[in-house]
């Protein structure tokens, strides 16, 4: 059973528990497993695939890529996007979503002419983080239809903002918050995957088990990279502030269930 695969995990999964401030608040655990709301979380889940894979674009462009290469990275995008913003349109349109998925298999070779060794990385990074969140965001599509979930819209969380809220605004300083903010969601990430499983069915259980190495291994890739990005920064307070941000986020009553919200009230 799933639940016995996460003893497999326990060392991934250590050091994750201990980086974060607080676990994940059993009410909100019983919120999200009720099978009423099953077609919310998956929905949901989504939605915060789609929107990981486009933070890590939107750092590329921000800092790392020329224009050219910009408009490879929002094209390769494109399909994701419109699957999710468009559906609606796309069933007037006679567009599967079989055909969609299609279109977006090859995944651009971005290069850079001219970098800086963190740019070079931070590029190396999130190519391969785009490439597993929008994998992940077909999986999770391929779960829905199964279930015949609709995909429906669905409004943000406050998670997100509410720490990015906080940013620097120099250049470096914001860069660096922003990454450890992605360290953050790709923790908590990881640990709410492995807190439903006991809680889920067997099929959507064992998908939340095998992300558990990418989500942890997307934590450390960020936290090294606001490392590398800082240069002789001491990241640590920065992380102690947006960690205790985050505790709060998820302890706090929400007033909608999300993937990423507080119990609702």
């Amino acid at each position: 059973m799933p639940v016995n695969l996460l003893n497999n995990y326990q060392g991934l999964l250590n050091p994750i528990n201990n980086f974060l401030l607080c676990k994940t608040p059993d009410l909100w655990i019983e919120q999200a497993s009720d099978p009423c709301n099953l077609s919310l979380l998956l929905t949901d889940h989504l939605h915060c695939e789609l929107k990981a894979a486009q933070s890590a674009g939107l750092l590329l462009r921000r800092y790392v890529v020329d224009e050219a290469t910009a408009q490879q990275i929002l094209q390769w995008l494109e399909p994701y996007e419109t699957r999710v913003y468009r559906g609606h349109l796309l069933a007037t349109e006679n567009e599967t979503n079989t055909q969609l998925s299609g279109k977006n298999k090859q995944a651009p070779k971005l290069e850079l002419a001219q970098s800086e060794p963190w740019q070079d990385e931070l590029l190396s990074k999130m190519v391969l983080l785009m490439k597993e969140e929008l994998h992940h965001f077909d999986q999770v599509f391929t779960i829905m239809e199964a279930n015949n979930i609709e995909l429906q819209p669905t409004t943000a969380a406050r998670y997100a903002a509410g720490m990015l809220r906080h940013i620097r605004g120099s250049e470096v300083g914001g860069l660096v918050d922003k990454l450890i903010i992605g360290g953050i969601i790709e923790a908590r990430s990881c640990e709410r995957f492995a807190a439903l499983v006991p809680h889920l069915p067997e099929s959507v259980a064992r998908f939340y088990v095998s992300l558990l190495r990418s989500e942890a291994r997307h934590f450390e890739d960020y936290l090294s990279l606001a490392e590398l990005v800082a240069g002789e920064e001491d990241i640590a307070p920065r992380v102690q502030m947006f960690l205790g941000i985050e505790q709060n986020l998820i302890e706090s009553p929400d007033k909608v269930l999300r993937f990423h919200s507080g119990p609702v009230a």
